[in-house]
Protein backbone atom coordinates (compact mmCIF):
# COMPACT_ATOMS: atom_id res chain seq x y z
CA UNK A 1 0.00 0.00 0.00
CA UNK A 2 1.05 3.44 -1.05
CA UNK A 3 0.79 7.22 1.27
CA UNK A 4 0.70 10.74 0.33
CA UNK A 5 4.31 10.51 1.18
CA UNK A 6 5.41 8.15 -1.29
CA UNK A 7 6.30 5.32 1.04
CA UNK A 8 4.65 1.77 -0.12
CA UNK A 9 4.66 -0.98 2.41
CA UNK A 10 4.64 -4.52 1.82
CA UNK A 11 2.17 -6.42 4.41
CA UNK A 12 0.96 -9.40 5.71
CA UNK A 13 -1.29 -10.72 9.12
CA UNK A 14 1.41 -11.14 12.18
CA UNK A 15 -1.36 -14.26 13.46
CA UNK A 16 -0.45 -15.93 10.90
CA UNK A 17 3.44 -15.74 11.20
CA UNK A 18 5.14 -18.97 10.57
CA UNK A 19 9.39 -19.64 10.24
CA UNK A 20 8.54 -19.91 6.26
CA UNK A 21 6.25 -17.15 5.87
CA UNK A 22 8.49 -15.05 8.17
CA UNK A 23 11.77 -16.07 5.95
CA UNK A 24 9.83 -15.46 2.54
CA UNK A 25 8.88 -11.87 3.71
CA UNK A 26 11.71 -10.89 4.75
CA UNK A 27 13.35 -12.38 1.20
CA UNK A 28 10.50 -10.52 -0.65
CA UNK A 29 11.21 -7.09 1.27
CA UNK A 30 14.67 -7.26 0.38
CA UNK A 31 17.84 -6.01 2.80
CA UNK A 32 17.01 -2.27 3.07
CA UNK A 33 13.20 -3.33 3.40
CA UNK A 34 13.78 -2.53 7.21
CA UNK A 35 11.00 -4.87 8.36
CA UNK A 36 9.08 -4.16 11.40
CA UNK A 37 5.31 -5.38 13.32
CA UNK A 38 2.93 -3.07 14.04
CA UNK A 39 0.74 -3.21 17.19
CA UNK A 40 -2.52 -0.80 18.28
CA UNK A 41 -1.66 1.47 21.44
CA UNK A 42 -3.89 -0.69 22.97
CA UNK A 43 -2.37 -4.19 22.53
CA UNK A 44 1.12 -2.56 23.03
CA UNK A 45 -0.37 -0.87 26.06
CA UNK A 46 -1.27 -4.71 27.43
CA UNK A 47 2.47 -5.41 26.78
CA UNK A 48 3.54 -2.99 28.80
CA UNK A 49 5.96 -1.17 25.62
CA UNK A 50 7.46 1.92 26.35
CA UNK A 51 7.74 4.79 25.49
CA UNK A 52 4.52 4.36 23.15
CA UNK A 53 4.71 6.90 20.43
CA UNK A 54 1.97 7.38 17.98
CA UNK A 55 -0.64 4.59 17.27
CA UNK A 56 0.47 2.16 15.38
CA UNK A 57 3.55 1.15 17.37
CA UNK A 58 6.30 -0.03 15.51
CA UNK A 59 8.68 -2.70 16.40
CA UNK A 60 11.56 -3.53 14.64
CA UNK A 61 12.61 -7.27 13.97
CA UNK A 62 15.12 -8.29 15.21
CA UNK A 63 16.69 -11.79 17.29
CA UNK A 64 13.79 -11.58 19.68
CA UNK A 65 11.30 -11.23 17.16
CA UNK A 66 10.79 -15.21 15.72
CA UNK A 67 7.61 -16.62 13.89
CA UNK A 68 6.11 -18.27 17.45
CA UNK A 69 7.12 -14.31 19.02
CA UNK A 70 5.48 -12.27 16.60
CA UNK A 71 1.98 -14.38 16.19
CA UNK A 72 1.95 -14.41 20.23
CA UNK A 73 2.64 -10.70 20.26
CA UNK A 74 -0.10 -10.61 17.70
CA UNK A 75 -2.96 -12.93 19.66
CA UNK A 76 -2.59 -12.08 23.22
CA UNK A 77 -5.08 -15.95 24.09
CA UNK A 78 -2.14 -17.38 25.37
CA UNK A 79 -0.32 -14.46 27.16
CA UNK A 80 -1.52 -15.84 30.47
CA UNK A 81 0.01 -19.65 29.44
CA UNK A 82 3.06 -18.70 27.92
CA UNK A 83 4.68 -14.88 29.35
CA UNK A 84 6.39 -13.31 26.85
CA UNK A 85 9.73 -12.27 27.24
CA UNK A 86 11.26 -8.94 26.16
CA UNK A 87 12.51 -6.51 26.09
CA UNK A 88 11.20 -5.55 22.58
CA UNK A 89 12.73 -2.50 20.98
CA UNK A 90 9.94 0.18 20.12
CA UNK A 91 10.99 2.56 17.22
CA UNK A 92 10.70 6.20 18.86
CA UNK A 93 9.37 7.99 15.57
CA UNK A 94 5.96 8.80 14.81
CA UNK A 95 3.48 6.13 12.51
CA UNK A 96 3.15 6.88 8.55
CA UNK A 97 0.17 7.05 7.60
CA UNK A 98 0.53 3.62 5.50
CA UNK A 99 1.23 1.95 8.73
CA UNK A 100 -1.78 3.30 9.92
CA UNK A 101 -3.87 1.99 6.96
CA UNK A 102 -1.83 -1.20 7.45
CA UNK A 103 -3.77 -1.65 10.77
CA UNK A 104 -7.26 -0.49 9.45
CA UNK A 105 -7.00 -2.76 6.22
CA UNK A 106 -6.29 -5.55 9.18
CA UNK A 107 -9.47 -4.43 10.65
CA UNK A 108 -11.64 -4.60 7.86
CA UNK A 109 -10.51 -7.76 6.97
CA UNK A 110 -11.80 -8.96 10.45
CA UNK A 111 -8.35 -10.05 11.32
CA UNK A 112 -6.26 -9.04 14.39
CA UNK A 113 -4.98 -5.28 14.02
CA UNK A 114 -1.25 -6.15 13.96
CA UNK A 115 0.83 -6.31 11.11
CA UNK A 116 4.30 -6.93 9.59
CA UNK A 117 5.46 -4.50 7.14
CA UNK A 118 8.24 -3.67 4.97
CA UNK A 119 9.36 -0.69 3.07
CA UNK A 120 8.88 -1.52 -0.48
CA UNK A 121 11.70 -0.54 -2.85
CA UNK A 122 10.14 -2.08 -5.93
CA UNK A 123 6.22 -2.36 -6.64
CA UNK A 124 6.28 -4.67 -9.55
CA UNK A 125 4.02 -7.07 -9.54
CA UNK A 126 2.32 -6.07 -6.35
CA UNK A 127 -1.40 -5.23 -5.56
CA UNK A 128 -1.09 -1.48 -4.07
CA UNK A 129 -3.84 -0.03 -2.37
CA UNK A 130 -3.61 3.73 -1.49
CA UNK A 131 -3.85 4.11 2.46
CA UNK A 132 -6.33 7.11 1.57
CA UNK A 133 -8.69 4.99 0.45
CA UNK A 134 -8.29 2.37 3.34
CA UNK A 135 -9.06 5.04 6.05
CA UNK A 136 -11.86 6.52 3.80
CA UNK A 137 -13.41 3.15 3.26
CA UNK A 138 -15.70 2.79 6.39
CA UNK A 139 -17.81 6.25 5.18
CA UNK A 140 -17.89 5.67 1.60
CA UNK A 141 -19.14 2.35 1.68
CA UNK A 142 -21.62 3.69 3.72
CA UNK A 143 -22.48 6.93 1.62
CA UNK A 144 -22.62 4.03 -1.48
CA UNK A 145 -25.43 1.55 0.30
CA UNK A 146 -28.04 1.10 -1.61
CA UNK A 147 -30.81 -1.53 -1.64
CA UNK A 148 -30.20 -4.87 -3.66
CA UNK A 149 -33.08 -7.14 -2.55
CA UNK A 150 -36.35 -7.11 -0.54
CA UNK A 151 -39.41 -9.39 0.13
CA UNK A 152 -41.96 -10.35 2.45
CA UNK A 153 -40.85 -12.58 5.21
CA UNK A 154 -43.78 -13.02 7.92
CA UNK A 155 -42.07 -14.03 11.35
CA UNK A 156 -43.10 -15.49 14.36
CA UNK A 157 -43.59 -12.08 16.37
CA UNK A 158 -44.02 -10.01 13.49
CA UNK A 159 -46.48 -11.49 10.59
CA UNK A 160 -46.05 -8.32 8.45
CA UNK A 161 -43.20 -7.96 7.62
CA UNK A 162 -40.30 -7.05 5.05
CA UNK A 163 -36.64 -8.38 4.56
CA UNK A 164 -34.74 -5.06 2.88
CA UNK A 165 -31.10 -6.13 2.06
CA UNK A 166 -28.13 -3.38 1.60
CA UNK A 167 -25.37 -3.37 -0.02
CA UNK A 168 -22.42 -1.30 -1.49
CA UNK A 169 -21.06 -1.64 -5.35
CA UNK A 170 -18.28 -3.29 -4.26
CA UNK A 171 -20.16 -6.15 -2.76
CA UNK A 172 -18.89 -5.70 0.80
CA UNK A 173 -20.15 -5.91 4.07
CA UNK A 174 -24.27 -6.49 3.55
CA UNK A 175 -26.52 -5.04 6.22
CA UNK A 176 -30.76 -5.87 6.84
CA UNK A 177 -33.48 -3.65 7.28
CA UNK A 178 -36.34 -5.50 9.03
CA UNK A 179 -39.45 -3.18 8.70
CA UNK A 180 -42.47 -4.04 10.51
CA UNK A 181 -45.74 -3.62 9.57
CA UNK A 182 -46.54 0.32 7.35
CA UNK A 183 -44.66 2.73 9.52
CA UNK A 184 -45.64 5.88 8.32
CA UNK A 185 -42.56 8.46 6.83
CA UNK A 186 -44.94 11.10 8.25
CA UNK A 187 -43.78 10.86 12.23
CA UNK A 188 -40.20 9.59 13.96
CA UNK A 189 -40.03 6.05 13.19
CA UNK A 190 -39.68 3.54 16.10
CA UNK A 191 -36.68 1.87 15.42
CA UNK A 192 -33.85 -0.65 16.86
CA UNK A 193 -30.40 -0.74 15.78
CA UNK A 194 -29.05 -4.72 16.42
CA UNK A 195 -25.27 -5.13 15.86
CA UNK A 196 -25.40 -9.09 14.63
CA UNK A 197 -24.38 -11.56 17.23
CA UNK A 198 -24.13 -15.31 15.69
CA UNK A 199 -24.17 -16.69 19.09
CA UNK A 200 -26.72 -14.74 21.01
CA UNK A 201 -29.01 -14.29 17.79
CA UNK A 202 -28.78 -17.86 16.70
CA UNK A 203 -27.75 -20.20 19.38
CA UNK A 204 -29.53 -18.79 22.48
CA UNK A 205 -26.05 -18.09 23.89
CA UNK A 206 -26.73 -16.99 27.95
CA UNK A 207 -23.05 -14.87 27.64
CA UNK A 208 -24.70 -11.71 26.12
CA UNK A 209 -28.81 -10.60 26.21
CA UNK A 210 -28.59 -10.06 22.42
CA UNK A 211 -30.77 -13.02 21.68
CA UNK A 212 -33.32 -11.24 23.80
CA UNK A 213 -32.75 -7.98 22.86
CA UNK A 214 -33.66 -9.01 18.99
CA UNK A 215 -36.47 -10.62 19.72
CA UNK A 216 -37.75 -8.37 22.00
CA UNK A 217 -37.34 -5.19 20.11
CA UNK A 218 -39.83 -6.95 17.03
CA UNK A 219 -42.77 -7.80 19.79
CA UNK A 220 -41.99 -4.20 21.23
CA UNK A 221 -42.29 -2.91 17.20
CA UNK A 222 -44.94 -4.97 16.33
CA UNK A 223 -46.90 -3.84 19.47
CA UNK A 224 -46.57 -0.06 18.78
CA UNK A 225 -48.07 -0.73 15.02
CA UNK A 226 -44.84 -1.18 13.19
CA UNK A 227 -41.17 0.25 12.45
CA UNK A 228 -37.63 -0.94 11.87
CA UNK A 229 -34.90 -2.95 12.43
CA UNK A 230 -32.16 -2.54 11.20
CA UNK A 231 -29.84 -5.89 11.47
CA UNK A 232 -26.02 -4.76 10.78
CA UNK A 233 -22.84 -6.89 9.86
CA UNK A 234 -21.14 -5.57 13.37
CA UNK A 235 -20.60 -9.16 14.97
CA UNK A 236 -18.90 -8.37 18.17
CA UNK A 237 -19.30 -4.77 18.01
CA UNK A 238 -17.13 -4.51 15.00
CA UNK A 239 -14.17 -6.66 15.74
CA UNK A 240 -16.00 -10.02 13.81
CA UNK A 241 -16.74 -13.72 15.10
CA UNK A 242 -13.40 -15.29 15.28
CA UNK A 243 -12.66 -12.08 17.06
CA UNK A 244 -15.48 -12.44 19.47
CA UNK A 245 -14.39 -16.16 19.95
CA UNK A 246 -11.03 -14.57 21.13
CA UNK A 247 -12.45 -12.20 23.25
CA UNK A 248 -14.45 -15.00 24.71
CA UNK A 249 -11.83 -16.97 25.70
CA UNK A 250 -10.16 -13.76 27.57
CA UNK A 251 -13.25 -13.65 29.65
CA UNK A 252 -12.84 -17.32 30.37
CA UNK A 253 -8.89 -15.46 32.07
CA UNK A 254 -10.73 -13.16 34.38
CA UNK A 255 -10.78 -9.94 32.21
CA UNK A 256 -14.38 -8.03 31.18
CA UNK A 257 -15.92 -7.43 27.76
CA UNK A 258 -13.64 -4.17 27.08
CA UNK A 259 -10.60 -5.46 28.51
CA UNK A 260 -10.84 -8.53 26.35
CA UNK A 261 -11.52 -6.32 23.76
CA UNK A 262 -8.52 -3.63 24.43
CA UNK A 263 -6.01 -6.84 24.57
CA UNK A 264 -6.82 -8.46 21.39
CA UNK A 265 -5.56 -4.30 20.05
CA UNK A 266 -8.79 -3.19 19.69
CA UNK A 267 -10.75 -0.44 21.03
CA UNK A 268 -13.81 -1.37 23.04
CA UNK A 269 -15.84 -0.80 20.46
CA UNK A 270 -15.16 -0.27 16.71
CA UNK A 271 -18.63 -0.40 15.29
CA UNK A 272 -19.49 3.32 12.88
CA UNK A 273 -22.97 4.05 12.65
CA UNK A 274 -22.55 6.07 9.22
CA UNK A 275 -24.37 2.92 7.77
CA UNK A 276 -27.41 2.92 9.92
CA UNK A 277 -27.90 6.15 9.21
CA UNK A 278 -28.07 5.99 5.52
CA UNK A 279 -29.89 2.64 5.44
CA UNK A 280 -32.65 4.79 7.46
CA UNK A 281 -32.18 7.90 4.51
CA UNK A 282 -32.68 5.21 1.80
CA UNK A 283 -36.45 3.77 3.86
CA UNK A 284 -37.69 7.42 3.97
CA UNK A 285 -36.77 7.99 7.77
CA UNK A 286 -35.09 11.06 9.13
CA UNK A 287 -36.20 10.91 12.31
CA UNK A 288 -36.54 8.07 14.89
CA UNK A 289 -37.80 7.05 17.94
CA UNK A 290 -35.01 4.61 18.91
CA UNK A 291 -34.79 1.51 21.01
CA UNK A 292 -31.89 1.29 23.06
CA UNK A 293 -29.36 1.70 26.36
CA UNK A 294 -26.45 2.49 24.46
CA UNK A 295 -26.22 6.31 24.31
CA UNK A 296 -23.41 5.66 21.53
CA UNK A 297 -25.96 4.81 18.94
CA UNK A 298 -28.04 8.00 19.50
CA UNK A 299 -25.02 10.51 19.35
CA UNK A 300 -23.48 8.25 16.63
CA UNK A 301 -26.94 8.27 14.55
CA UNK A 302 -27.47 12.05 15.29
CA UNK A 303 -23.82 12.55 14.01
CA UNK A 304 -24.80 11.26 10.73
CA UNK A 305 -28.38 13.66 10.58
CA UNK A 306 -30.91 11.43 12.17
CA UNK A 307 -33.25 13.00 14.27
CA UNK A 308 -33.72 11.08 17.27
CA UNK A 309 -36.71 12.27 19.11
CA UNK A 310 -36.65 9.60 21.71
CA UNK A 311 -34.51 7.16 23.45
CA UNK A 312 -36.39 4.25 24.59
CA UNK A 313 -35.55 2.12 27.28
CA UNK A 314 -34.73 -1.68 25.71
CA UNK A 315 -33.36 -3.81 28.95
CA UNK A 316 -33.91 -7.34 29.87
CA UNK A 317 -32.63 -9.57 33.20
CA UNK A 318 -29.81 -10.95 33.71
CA UNK A 319 -28.80 -14.30 34.08
CA UNK A 320 -25.69 -15.58 35.67
CA UNK A 321 -24.27 -16.02 32.91
CA UNK A 322 -24.05 -12.49 31.85
CA UNK A 323 -24.45 -10.52 34.84
CA UNK A 324 -20.97 -9.45 34.97
CA UNK A 325 -20.71 -8.99 31.23
CA UNK A 326 -23.90 -6.53 31.42
CA UNK A 327 -22.55 -4.73 34.68
CA UNK A 328 -19.76 -4.26 32.46
CA UNK A 329 -21.32 -2.28 30.09
CA UNK A 330 -23.47 -0.05 32.59
CA UNK A 331 -19.60 0.50 34.08
CA UNK A 332 -17.39 1.15 31.40
CA UNK A 333 -19.61 1.70 28.51
CA UNK A 334 -21.91 3.88 29.69
CA UNK A 335 -25.09 1.61 28.81
CA UNK A 336 -28.58 2.53 30.66
CA UNK A 337 -29.18 -0.24 32.61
Amino acid sequence: MSDPGGNVLHLTAAEYATAERLAGFVAAAGASAAPRLLLTNRRAATLKLRPLVGDPVALPLDAHLDAATIASLADPTADLDNPLRGPFAVLRRAPMAAEFAAVKLLKLARLLPAALVATAADTQGLLCVDADAITAYDDQAARALRIVSDARVPLADAEVARIIAFRPPDGGIEHLAIVIGEPTRREPVLARLHSECFTGDLLGSLRCDCGEQLRGAIRTIAAAGGGVLLYLAQEGRGIGLVNKLKAYRLQDQGFDTVEANERLGFDPDERVFRPAAEMLRLLGFDAVRLLTNNPEKVSGLVASGINVVERVPHAFPANNHNEFYLATKKAKSGHLL
